[in-house]
């Protein structure tokens, strides 16, 4: 019963440090190049679009757009976008407004989901590089020239630009978000100096508009399918430190909960579409990052209650294994409260803090749940992020 108890204790916690210490480890002591380099600003910039898709986001998409139309880049070589997905309040009109400062409108009359507008709206695009990115989001003003500037190195197929989370008074609630994309930020540092990320920032990318144009099925992840797609075709993706972008928090945990749900989702039903990038033999270096990074990450949470059922053996025979075991049930009893705790009133900081851990390994299991259940949701409501002034 003893060696049962630790056996399902320590899988669970062999996978949890090698996944979050072991990993950014071995990076940083492979890491000997660097993937993203130093060039001199060509003679001519080259043309870039701006994909933006946008379903209903009057709130913030005239501040979105006055912030591209200010990036640092040649105004005729740049191409803005707004992929309307049938959208039913004044986000058609808002776009409309900026017809004469050179913001274009492709609609689709019916709903169909991120991805397949951005399919939809593929040949209407005319750059050579495909920026891709969200209404609710904010691009510095200098963070567009090193994006394209990385595809000076050939080799280079995607380049991913650094999110930064961002929030305010009505987002203190989930602030672990901004830990945890700064860590994510910091494996593809890693990555990249390896040779290049598995997965790009789905609120800012830049890709070669031949990659962009190859289809990915409505259901998937294009974000993470174009670091993919780059590979196969003998790309590389790479993060570009210089290329901000601000990322507003979400003020619902509730809400952080269902797009997590949905990202895990899609994401495993991207990873489950290119499965054969995880071949070591044909792959190498690059199917043993993937499945370190992706399928090790999202194997923590389905793991964690092998861990609890160990605890829960042992702590008939031993002490420590009672406290342990009491401290995840209440761990999780505070994350679960935190969670049903009202939206608009101000969480305590530990209820906060708990709900944002538990949030994400639930929100994690659900995920899991919809890919074996093969749910595909192409459409859903987007995330409602607070705008950026």
């Amino acid at each position: 019963m003893t060696s049962i108890g630790l056996t399902l204790i320590g899988l669970p916690l062999v996978l949890l440090l090698y996944t979050y210490v072991g990993y950014p480890a071995l990076l940083r002591l492979g890491g000997r190049r660097n993937a993203v380099p130093v060039a001199a600003d060509p003679g001519e910039w080259p043309l870039a679009s701006v994909s933006l898709p946008a379903y209903n986001e009057e709130a913030v998409i005239r501040q979105t757009l006055e912030a591209w139309l200010a990036v640092d880049y040649p105004t005729d070589a740049l191409q803005i976008v707004v992929i309307s997905d049938a959208s039913t309040d004044g986000t058609d009109e808002i776009v409309e407004e900026f017809e004469g400062r050179g913001v274009e409108l492709v609609r689709l009359k019916q709903r169909r989901g991120k991805t397949a507008a951005e399919n939809a709206a593929a040949p209407s695009l005319r750059g050579e590089i495909i920026i891709n990115t969200d209404a609710a989001v904010r691009v510095r003003p200098n963070a567009l020239k090193p994006l394209v500037r990385a595809f000076l190195d050939p080799t280079v197929g995607v380049a991913s630009g650094r999110d930064v989370s961002v929030g305010t008074d009505s987002t203190v609630d989930n602030a672990g978000e901004a830990g945890y994309v700064g860590y994510e930020m910091w494996v593809r540092h890693l990555e990249t100096r390896n040779g290049g990320i598995i997965g790009a920032s789905g609120c800012f990318y830049a890709i070669r508009s031949e990659l962009h144009r190859k289809p990915i099925p409505e259901h998937l992840s294009r974000d993470f399918a174009s670091a993919l797609t780059a590979r196969e075709n003998g790309f590389r993706a790479v993060s570009v430190d210089e290329a901000v972008c601000l990322v507003p928090r979400t003020g619902s945990l509730r809400a952080e909960f269902r797009r997590k749900a949905r990202t895990m989702a899609r994401g495993l039903e991207t990873l489950w579409y290119k499965r054969h990038l995880m071949n070591p033999l044909r792959y190498g270096r690059f199917a043993f990052m993937l499945m370190s990074h992706k399928m090790c990450r999202w194997l923590v949470p389905v793991t964690l209650p092998l861990a609890v059922g160990g605890l829960a053996l042992l702590a008939s025979e031993y002490l420590a294994a009672r406290v342990l075991l009491l401290a995840a049930l209440a761990g999780t009893a505070l994350g679960i409260l935190g969670l049903l705790w009202p939206d608009g009133k101000r969480r305590p900081p530990v209820l906060a803090l708990m709900a944002y851990g538990v949030g994400a390994n639930l929100a994690a299991l659900l995920g899991w749940l919809r890919a074996v259940r093969r749910r595909k949701d192409a459409v859903w409501e987007p995330t409602r992020r607070p705008g950026l002034g």
